[in-house]
This record gives C-alpha cells, structure tokens and sequence, in this order.
C-alpha cells in the first residue's frame, strides 16, 4: 500500500481543522495515492510557510512476524 504524506525536515505535517502542526511520524496526516489532488492544495497553501516542505510516498508492506 503507497500512502502519500508531507514532510518538512525531520517532522512530519497533520492536518488541523484551524491549520496544521509538525508532528513525529506515526501523528502525521497520510492519504492515499488517489487522494493526491488533496495532498498538492496543502503542499502548495504551506509551501510559503514550510521551506524544507516536500511531498513523500510511503510504502507499506504486510508480511508474516511469526
């Protein structure tokens, strides 16, 4: 599974009713790939804001632990 998230250095963004914040990873606000168009309008509204600000796909695998 690709998940798309927005990263500006070493933290990660999650998305706010009134905004946003700069969170560890497993805070962060994730979408799916075909949520993209979603992901470019916040890239471009906090891109001003958040110098370091990129884009960045995920990619989850499930194998066996055990």
């Amino acid at each position: 599974m690709d998940l798309l998230v927005l990263k500006s250095g070493t933290s990660y963004v999650r998305i706010l009713d009134d905004g946003y914040e700069l969170v560890n990873m497993n805070k962060a606000s994730v979408y799916p790939i075909n949520q993209k168009t979603i992901v470019l309008e916040y890239f471009q509204s906090l891109q001003k804001e958040l110098e370091l600000l990129e884009i960045k796909k995920l990619i989850l695998t499930e194998e066996d632990y055990v």
